[in-house]
């Protein structure tokens, strides 16, 4: 057995014994003595895709506004619980000491397969962020590393997190690149933090990472970015699951959960800006990297409705976690339940469920404002820049393939005649440059001179 099959299997059989261990434990997440109610949710901080019913939702209050217009005899608390990752929320949950949690897609899938193995069952009844071409993940390497594209990732030490969307991320952009990702890399399980940090110190080459850490690093110019997921052109996506003893017990509150999710995600689509500040604060990530995520225009979408494009992609990933034996088969179509967020919605809901995400478009952060400015090119965007150099708190741009949003000055910059085209990846801008003659990669500093 090779070393990264030990690790895979150890992995494996430590999580479940945790979650035997825990569902040993009994009991509930709802506490109280009839009249006093705890409602506990499960959420990621700092994964701010699942800001909605969790970071942001919690500083607005709106959950518990709509507990208290229940009027149903009960007094409610919610005891918000932050967890680094999805795993520990699941082994809470089928445990029964969690009722509602958010987490990524691949993390979805494994609360769904733990549930069912340990007789506690869970659903998914809505969505958060989300990215219908898989933006929301991302490869990157140290800042002065030599490798260009996938193929250079063969043979070298790579550091994700076994089990999760980026992992997946992983998975199916080396399957593409023609390397077997079992064989053809040396995967480090690592969590977030542990693997950023093995980047920096030298110990990984690279790093496959879910939102926030690969802005994050760019941002702190700790990381560049090898490979844009949404080259996968394969939605990614987090979401809210819940016990179903719990949704069928409660499910008014359950209900007054996703309402004040969507009264959250409208919150956030009106005032992107102020969301971002607040998650910033209360995240301690920087408010330039919040709203690369989840802006305006950012890499991720926020909605709670459960479209059926992202059910299907969910259904693809089976097969991501069955390889890795991380499950086996999990009945997708019985994990999703939507009937409460729909209830919750009302009418609202069938519009949600048809909307799309906004185009993709470049926007300025000025210094000292509360508001973003958009430009109709990236070009357009540069000249500004190159004027206003002292004040510019950010600078996005998306992605000429695929709509990806990056940081202006991060990004990699392609000249085409009078086209100024930025590139999240190396790999795509010589892609481009390749199928159109006379167009050359160029350096950010030259397209802002060509720009003014």
């Amino acid at each position: 057995m090779s070393r990264t099959s030990v690790k895979r299997t150890t992995v494996a059989v430590s999580t479940a014994a945790l979650l035997l261990a825990l569902s040993a434990c009994g009991g509930s997440a709802e506490a109280g003595d009839g009249k006093n109610v705890t409602i506990t949710v499960g959420y990621q901080s700092k994964t701010i895709n699942t800001v909605t019913a969790g970071t942001l939702l919690r500083s607005l209050g709106y959950f518990e506004k709509d507990l208290n217009a229940l009027h149903d005899g009960h007094t409610y608390k919610v005891d918000w619980q932050d967890y680094a990752t999805g795993a520990p929320i699941t082994a809470q949950m089928t445990a029964g000491k969690i009722d509602i949690g958010s987490m990524g897609d691949f993390p979805l899938l494994i609360n769904a397969a733990r549930g069912k193995q340990l007789g506690k069952p869970t659903h998914l009844v809505s969505v958060t962020g989300y990215n219908l071409r898989g933006g929301l993940n991302t490869i990157v390497t140290s800042p002065d590393s030599k490798l260009a594209s996938l193929g250079d990732l063969k043979g070298k030490k790579v550091s994700t997190s076994i089990g999760s969307a980026a992992d997946g991320t992983l998975v199916r952009a080396l399957q593409r690149a023609g390397i077997d990702p079992e064989k053809g890399i040396e995967k480090l399980n690592q969590q977030p933090a542990v693997g950023a940090s093995a980047l920096s110190a030298g110990s990984a080459d690279a790093l496959s990472q879910f939102v926030a850490w690969p802005g994050l690093l760019t941002f702190q110019g700790k990381a560049k970015a090898l490979y844009d997921g949404a080259q996968l052109n394969l939605p990614t996506f987090h979401g809210v699951t819940a016990r179903e003893d719990f949704a069928k017990q409660r499910p008014a509150v359950l209900e007054a959960f996703l309402k004040a999710q969507s009264e959250a995600t409208d919150y956030l689509n009106a005032h992107p800006v102020a969301a971002a500040e607040s998650v910033a604060k209360a995240t301690g990530l920087p408010a330039e990297v919040v709203y690369l995520y989840n802006g305006a225009h950012g890499i991720s979408t926020f909605d709670p409705a459960v479209k059926p494009q992202l059910v299907s992609a969910l259904k693809q990933d089976v097969s991501v976690l069955k390889a890795a034996k991380l499950t086996g088969d999990i009945d997708v179509d019985s994990f999703v339940d939507d009937q409460y967020v729909k209830k919750a919605l009302g009418t609202a809901y069938t519009s949600r469920l048809t909307s799309k995400p906004p185009a993709a478009a470049s926007e300025v952060w000025p210094k000292g404002s509360e508001k973003t400015i958009g430009f109709k090119s990236p070009a357009a965007l540069l000249g500004y820049v190159a004027q206003h150099k002292d004040g510019i708190r950010a600078a996005y741009v998306p992605d000429a393939t695929t709509g990806t949003l990056w940081f202006a000055d991060k990004a990699v910059w392609v000249a085409d005649g009078d086209q100024l085209l930025p590139f999240v990846a190396p790999a795509t801008a010589k892609a481009y440059v390749a199928a159109h003659g006379g167009a050359r990669v160029i350096t950010y500093a030259d397209a802002l001179g060509r720009a003014s």
